[in-house]
């Protein structure tokens, strides 16, 4: 064995031996196993739901340790860093996000904020940039304002005002991206349609106190309604670049795999498989159990929280928060009834988790409607799995479904009912047991 590959195999060691560390460490205070993703995705979902950002930043670090390569679960990490005031994390943390494939419209603008906040306007305007064509202009005119382009700002939301845009979203955005070009008549006429006149003035004041280009961490702040604190930054094991996918894992070692070895390589492709959401492979319920001996019940996935709103506020409109669309998404007025097409969002280790999932799907996916759910059973490389799909699609309004699921960095695949996926040997359908065609 050479040298290198020596030093390698040892690096691949000593990160097991901090991410076990880490866990040790997660649990020391309990005595029982560490939480699972699931549970520490809700809790921490709850906690940012009732305002306990601190709260919601330990849970969402939790679940980002059980599933480190989880695009979702990064950007609920990321989201409770941004509530926590914490910038300089939430940037690293939404760029990892956008890595492992979620670039919601709301992800991309809630990167670009941190990057802002932290000083980065070039780095903002870069993430801006590259995803411009898929975000909203009243989100983009205010954040290409607040990076350092506040004319161009003025520019994108005028345009998107006289195309019909014609909120007070959009109205307030343009006001305040006014005052960020020093033009303070316009920005008081355009705050004015929406704030009450006796407050207008104090609007104009609230403005002026952040004008000045070294206050670009408070503007962000008041924009989030959070308050910024001293960031130590994400903790070094969170980092993505220490959990490599096994697909990277395979690349850095094929050179010097021996031909025996080699032949394992096909328990990475997964016969096209959608990677299993589970910590270990299994083809019972036995993890379920431990989790029951441990007093925790397996709760649903993590759902992506959703930052405040980019928008000035008004008194009528206060800390809105509103998901983000997906253009292109099937709904279920749209969705075709009794059509022959799945849509395949996951598998998994045990029954009971694909069970989870689908709530999880559910709530990640409102498109899905009352789609009906659907279980196979399937053997791949000698390991079980319990893939979860949504039945009853035509054709084309599954392959919608599925650009709407990838579009928000999920995994998809559509096949027709007739033509199961290779593996299936059993199929359950509204906990009916069918037979696999």
């Amino acid at each position: 064995m050479s040298t290198e590959t020596k030093a390698r195999n040892k690096r691949f060691v000593q990160l097991a031996v901090t991410t076990a560390l880490a866990t040790t460490a997660l649990t020391a205070c309990t005595g029982k196993v560490a939480p699972s993703h699931a549970y520490s995705a809700e809790h921490a979902e709850k906690a940012l739901a009732k305002g306990k950002a601190s709260k919601a930043v330990q849970h969402a670090e939790a679940a980002v340790l059980a599933n480190s390569r989880d695009a979702y679960t990064r950007t609920l990490l990321g989201n409770a860093y941004l509530e926590d005031g914490r910038f300089a994390s939430a940037a690293t943390t939404f760029a990892e996000a956008i890595e492992l494939g979620d670039t919601a419209p709301r992800t991309v603008i809630s990167y670009a904020l941190a990057q802002i906040a932290i000083g980065d306007q070039p780095g903002a305007l870069g993430t801006l940039a590259e995803f411009e064509t898929a975000l909203d202009p009243a989100d983009f005119g205010l954040a290409i304002a607040l990076a350092g382009h506040p004319d161009r700002g003025v520019h994108v939301l005028s345009n998107a005002l006289r195309a019909g845009q014609n909120t007070a979203k959009v109205r307030q955005n343009l006001a305040y991206a006014y005052a960020l070009t020093g033009n303070w008549r316009a920005a008081r006429v355009m705050a004015a349609e929406d704030v009450p006149a006796g407050e207008v003035g104090n609007r104009m004041a609230e403005w002026a106190a952040m004008i000045r280009p070294e206050a670009f961490t408070r503007r962000v702040a008041s924009l989030l309604d959070v308050m910024p604190q001293v960031d130590p930054g994400q903790p070094q094991m969170l980092a993505l670049s220490n959990h490599p996918s096994v697909d990277m894992l395979a690349a850095q070692e094929v050179d010097e795999l021996a031909p025996a070895a080699e032949a394992r390589m096909t328990d990475f492709a997964l016969a096209q498989e959608l990677p299993p959401v589970a910590t270990a492979p299994a083809a019972d319920d036995s993890a379920d159990a431990a989790l029951a001996d441990a007093s925790i019940a397996p709760v649903t996935g993590s759902v992506r929280f959703v930052s405040n709103e980019v928008v000035q506020e008004t008194p009528a409109k206060a800390r809105e928060r509103v998901a983000p669309r997906v253009a292109g998404a099937a709904t279920p007025a749209n969705r075709a009834r009794g059509g022959d097409y799945n849509v395949q969002l996951g598998s998994f280790f045990s029954m009971s988790d694909a069970h989870e999932a689908w709530k999880t799907f559910r709530k990640r996916y409102p498109e899905l409607g009352d789609a009906e759910r659907v279980i196979t059973k399937a053997r791949v490389n000698g390991k079980i799995y319990y893939r979860v799909a949504a039945a009853g699609y035509a054709k084309s309004d599954a392959q919608s479904m599925c650009r709407s699921v990838k579009g928000k960095g999920g995994g998809c695949i559509a096949y027709a009912s007739s033509r199961p996926l290779p593996g299936a040997i059993d199929v359950v359908r509204n906990d009916v047991r069918v037979a696999a065609r």
